[in-house]
């Protein structure tokens, strides 16, 4: 075993434990079921593999959890609370932290019979809605599946195989680059991985083990120098957030140790890095021995070359001098509308210099209030830049024809795609407006270069570099409108430390007060926004309009490659 690492998973889970003891049973009151199934996870992987550091009746302030989860078991075996009301796969989640603790109470003192026992009651008062229940998102599939083989190990029924293999039967969600369909790194860490896996163990499905392998070599060409795994493809909630890798270090810990894989194990040391914070891992590691075991030795992935995931119009490129993430997977053009459960983030282009970063590229145009641009796919070229396309229709309706026309005027309310009018749109011709847009990125070593068109009417665009704060950006500015510098002039540069990202525009002579972000009607009527936080540079003009922006890292020898 990696007693150092072992060590910290232990001294984790006592912190967490401590904190979880310091608590009143006031404290509890309101927490909800997942919650509190947590906290006695905690508690209890401390008083089996740390009992000399577990809380004074480590036993008894469990049950005291577990009771007031029973509280919340409803009639129907589901658990209460949040707004997805009876929910079995909610409740799964809960439930298989329960048949976990259940399980390794198996080896627990006899004084914790009477808690075992009570969680029993728990999983076989929840097993019939479970048997019959069903999900709402792609990976609640999983979990209630590892729920339904969980339940098995503990109780032993015929029936929650089958309706296991019925749900598997539906094949997992992964495509040929290893993305789960959600592409959300927190339900791939949180839901996916530990649900298929523990599927693999129980029911003996080792092909579950190969998608999760296909998921972590994909996840390789995804960390960032930040320690961060890239989220612009997720079409989840974390989608543009900063997902931390150390939420990955049980799966390539366990993975390493199993296949030997140098590469996994470079990416378990770098998602400890930072240190163990999590108190659930010392259950798991009791669950799993595999992620405690000594790592073989480290070898990092070759990352300096341009690696396309066509799947989700995602390119990345890992460089010593520069780090290039370039998207254009977005299911708006397609799909047409915000919703939860699509990737719909405007950003095309990161690029990371050390400590000067740019978190976001978006460009922002006037036209019809169809929000900013959002390419549909990302095409190679035979020179080698990679195109990101968009194709934009506004337009204006024509009378009505004769055969069409109501003298009452009572027309059918349709939705033409930016509002909703009793227009009867779809009888009507149309005199369209179109605007391409088109930028052309030519990836560099330390850099990028932008080839950037509109084709089409009259309008104002801008394009916005959002870069994280830490930094100076040496522009003019900030608006009082609306905090975003200007650049005046071709040149910019923004220099965090000794590390800096250099901005140089050809072809245009920027506007001197441009359009600020321009979220689109999706937001604006619900007067919301998804505009980037950070230090906001705004280079702005009047389409139509070809221009060239060359972005050039710079790097502080004394702080070595970029990791």
């Amino acid at each position: 075993m990696d007693d150092e690492f072992v060590t910290s998973v232990r001294e984790a889970a006592v912190r967490g434990a401590a904190e979880v003891a310091a608590t009143t049973a006031a404290d509890t009151d309101g927490l909800a079921h997942r919650e509190l199934m947590r906290r006695a996870k905690v508690l209890g992987s401390v008083a089996l593999a740390a009992p000399e550091s577990a809380p004074v009746d480590v036993f008894g302030r469990t049950a005291a959890l577990v009771e007031r989860l029973a509280a919340l078991q409803t009639a129907s075996g589901l658990f209460e609370g949040g707004d997805n009301v009876q929910s079995p796969p909610d409740s799964a989640f809960t439930i298989n932290d329960v048949c976990d603790v259940h399980h390794l109470l198996g080896a627990a003192p006899a004084e914790a019979a009477g808690l075992r026992e009570r969680l029993a009651e728990i999983l076989i008062r929840a097993t019939p809605a479970l048997l019959a229940g069903g999900v709402h998102t792609p990976n609640h599939r999983w979990e209630l599946t590892a729920a339904l083989a969980r339940i098995h190990r503990s109780f032993p029924d015929r029936r929650l195989v089958d309706r296991a293999e019925e749900w598997l039967a539906e094949g997992i969600d992964i495509d040929g680059d290893g993305f789960f369909s959600e592409r959300s790194p927190n339900y791939a860490t949180a839901v996916s991985i530990p649900s298929l896996l523990a599927v693999a163990d129980i029911l003996d499905r080792p092909e579950l083990r190969a998608d999760v392998e296909r998921n972590l070599e994909l996840t390789l060409s995804l960390i960032g120098q930040d320690g961060a795994v890239e989220t612009l493809p997720s079409r989840r909630q974390d989608q543009g957030t900063h997902f931390p890798l150390a939420r990955y270090v049980a799966a390539f810990r366990e993975f390493a140790v199993n296949t030997g894989r140098g590469d996994f194990a470079w990416a378990a040391g770098r998602a400890a890095s930072d240190g163990i914070d999590d108190q659930g891992l010392l259950a798991e590691l009791l669950l799993r021995p595999a992620i405690g075991g000594e790592l073989p030795a480290a070898l990092a992935p070759r990352r300096d070359e341009l690696v396309v995931h066509a799947s989700a119009s995602l390119a990345v490129r890992r460089g010593d001098r520069s780090e290039l993430v370039l998207f254009g997977g977005s299911d708006y053009p397609r799909h047409r509308r915000i919703r939860s459960g699509l990737a719909v983030d405007p950003t095309f282009l990161r690029v990371f210099a050390g400590a000067a970063i740019l978190d976001s590229a978006r460009l922002s145009r006037s036209f019809f209030g169809l929000g900013p641009f959002r390419a549909d796919g990302l095409h190679r070229q035979e020179d080698g830049g990679i195109a990101l396309r968009e194709r934009l229709v506004g337009g204006y309706y024509e009378p009505l024809p004769i055969e069409a026309r109501r003298p009452d005027g009572g027309y059918d309310l349709v939705d033409e795609g930016r509002f909703s009018a009793s227009m009867s749109f779809g009888e009507r011709s149309v005199d369209e407006v179109v605007l391409a847009t088109s930028v052309v990125a030519h990836p560099r070593a330390d850099g990028v270069d932008l080839e950037v068109e509109l084709s089409g009417p009259p309008l104002a665009w801008s394009l916005e570099l959002a870069f994280r704060p830490g930094g100076v950006l040496d522009a003019p500015g900030p608006r009082p409108s609306d905090g975003a510098y200007v650049l005046i002039g071709r040149t910019a540069s923004y220099r965090a430390g000794g590390d800096a990202i250099v901005i140089e525009v050809e072809g245009l002579t920027p506007v001197d007060n441009p359009i600020g972000y321009v979220p689109g009607e999706d937001y604006t009527y619900l007067g919301g926004t998804d505009a980037a936080p950070g230090v906001r540079l705004l280079i702005g003009g009047q389409a139509p309009a070809r221009f060239r922006l060359r972005l050039r890292t710079e790097r502080d020898a004394t702080s070595g490659a970029a990791a």
